[in-house]
């Protein structure tokens, strides 16, 4: 199987103005980049310019490194600050996914890598319960179990923290995990944890949300996407979607749909952001 070819992705934004593509792309002509992907988008609520260009790395005469610290001076011309990230597809990127019982997801995401479909390094799985410890090792994977004690949450937590930071993954996924993040852990993780929750919230808040929508009728089940934030389930959207049901659906059958929705969303919010796709500006994202 053909390695895929080696990219640079430079991710951008700034305040809008004219000349941005010019001096982006003049910079990239200046060392023969050779530009293989681009997309740019203005929001004229924020006046910011967002860009994701991706450039073939044998046609640039220095590695990723020196394009970093090339590419600040433009990033610096053009008032971008912080917002902006050039990274290297030859890197393998790492993940780690935290979970609790349900297990749909997670079998999802390990589908997805072992066939090649998502590409990632699953680094560790970490439970609050055992559940899903077998399904993790039998894909090779180490499963680490950190009880979450009602009179040791902090304790918990900081333990998670450890295993996480140990593996500095690109991703933190919270697949079903049923425990809510320390501001602290928001903080560091910014950026990097990403969680999936259902559509009845806050409609339908509590236990058995779906006996609660079934009880409505909804006609609608569907999935958020997002990034983690101290706000509970109110970070930047990266992804959502919905399925439909009706009249004839138990509840068992929405809440199999409803597995079914947060298991695509899930993976395709990681996969964009895997792919540096998701531009985060204040709290709303734009996605390439």
């Amino acid at each position: 199987m053909t390695a895929p070819e080696r990219r640079y992705v430079i991710t951008f934004g700034c305040p809008d103005r004219t000349g941005i593509i010019a001096r982006i792309s003049g910079f990239l002509a200046e060392h023969g980049g050779w530009i293989v992907e681009a997309a740019y988008h203005t929001d004229p609520d924020t006046g910011w310019f967002f860009t994701r260009q991706v450039v073939r790395a044998d046609s640039l005469p220095f590695d990723a490194a020196e394009l970093r610290a090339r590419f600040g001076e433009v990033a610096a011309d053009l008032s971008a600050e912080s917002s902006w990230q050039v990274s290297d597809t030859g890197e393998r990127r790492r993940a780690v996914v935290l979970v609790s019982k349900a297990g749909h997801c997670l079998y999802d995401l390990l589908g997805r890598v072992a066939s090649g479909e998502l590409d990632v390094d699953i680094a560790a799985v970490i439970g609050n319960h055992e559940s899903l410890a077998d399904i993790t090792r039998a894909h090779g994977i180490p499963f680490h179990h950190v009880p979450f004690p009602a009179d040791g949450k902090a304790e918990a937590f900081e333990h998670v923290r450890k295993l996480v930071d140990e593996h500095e993954p690109h991703a933190v996924v919270l697949a079903r995990f049923m425990q809510i993040l320390p501001a602290d852990l928001c903080r560091e993780w910014a950026g990097r944890a990403i969680n999936i929750h259902h559509s009845f919230l806050p409609s339908f808040i509590g236990a058995k949300p779906y006996h609660q929508a079934h009880t409505r009728g909804v006609k609608l089940v569907g999935a958020t996407c997002h990034y983690v934030t101290a706000d509970l389930d109110a970070g930047p959207i990266i992804d959502q979607d919905v399925i439909r049901v009706d009249h004839g659906d138990s509840v068992e059958d929405m809440v199999r749909k409803g597995r079914d929705i947060e298991k695509v969303t899930l993976a395709r919010g990681l996969r964009w952001h895997l792919e540096n796709r998701v531009l985060v500006h204040g709290n709303r994202t734009v996605v390439f």
